[in-house]
């Protein structure tokens, strides 16, 4: 049985808190980021690791860094034998990363060295990669760059969104966390350097980068849609309101080539054009091949289906992004 710390901020990192608070491990503490503004009235909210641990009766402690003696305190007086990361947020200088018996452990959700950093779901979506999975990682000073103890590989689904990837990944990861541990306890494990060759990095997301380019192929800007959904959300402009595209998809080329003929010649080449509502879905035209929207939200109104958007606003032959 092994002590063990936990790091981590977002509700990624709660299916592995929960089942490390439910192994035969002792959980001695948790650290998180400090309560942040959130909402209208920006009111400081915890994050949904601190809800979580308060509930299991853990300790908890907020340094806004990880570095100096007295942040470091709290997880110095834990003794743990091994801290788990996962999604912390904060970066663990080597003061921190010596204080572990056995060192730490990172949850990462990519098959490094691919996507190392902070958003690798994300961009795999955006890349189009048809594989991702959950590398359990020993860390060391660098940008996940330390030796690999585990890892899960699972395919891609097409049309699956950020969201739903993150929640069978964070399921995953929580999973083979406990193997890793059972491995590190009974002396095991057997930590493999990364390979250089392969790596690519994932840079913490920005809002400017929903931004819908109809100029791009429509598989471009579907992978966009499901890589920002939750957030920020794949975005353009309809008449100056910003408007979010919450699901859409592709149309076989076929299909595509069917609906560019309906639209006037005039306008036909114009990425962002409407040709209209076909089988429920709202028919774009894009830089190559069109796109078929399910779901969009005008700024400040509820998410319409594609249907309900059009019987209020009649888009045929209109144009997204002006």
């Amino acid at each position: 049985m092994l002590r063990v710390a936990f790091a981590g901020t977002p509700s990624f990192a709660l299916p592995t808190l929960r089942a490390l608070a439910g192994s035969e491990h002792t959980l001695v503490g948790v650290l998180t980021q400090p309560d942040r503004p959130a909402g209208r009235g920006r009111q400081l909210q915890p994050s949904p690791v601190k809800v979580l641990a308060l509930q299991l009766g853990v300790p908890v402690s907020q340094p806004a860094q990880l570095r100096s003696a007295a942040q470091l305190a709290p997880l110095v007086s834990w003794a743990p034998d091994v801290l788990v990361v996962v999604a912390y947020g904060l970066i663990l200088g080597a003061a921190a990363l010596e204080v572990p018996r056995l060192g730490c452990l990172n949850v990462h959700a990519s098959l490094l060295p691919r996507w190392r950093g902070a958003a690798p779901i994300q961009r795999a979506i955006l890349a189009g990669d048809v594989e991702t999975g959950v590398t359990i990682m020993q860390m060391d000073a660098g940008l996940d760059t330390g030796p690999i103890l585990a890892v899960q590989r699972v395919p891609v689904r097409p049309g699956i969104t950020n969201a739903a990837l993150q929640e069978q990944l964070a399921q995953l990861g929580a999973a083979l966390l406990l193997q890793t541990l059972q491995a590190l306890q009974a002396g095991r494990a057997q930590p493999r350097p990364q390979p250089e060759q392969g790596a690519t990095y994932a840079p913490k997301l920005d809002k400017h980068l929903a931004q819908i380019d109809w100029g791009l192929d429509a598989g471009q800007i579907e992978r966009q849609v499901r890589a920002f959904n939750p957030w920020p959300v794949a975005q353009t402009t309809w008449y100056g309101q910003q408007l979010r595209i919450w699901e859409a998809q592709v149309l076989e080329p076929s299909q595509a080539a069917q609906v560019a003929d309906e639209v006037p010649g005039s306008v036909a080449a114009v990425p962002g054009t409407i040709v209209g509502l076909h089988g429920g879905q709202l028919l774009v035209l894009c830089g190559h091949g069109a796109l078929a929207i399910d779901r969009l939200q005008l700024a400040g109104r509820r998410v319409l289906t594609a249907r309900e958007f059009a019987s209020g606003e009649a888009p045929a032959g209109a144009r997204l992004g002006t």
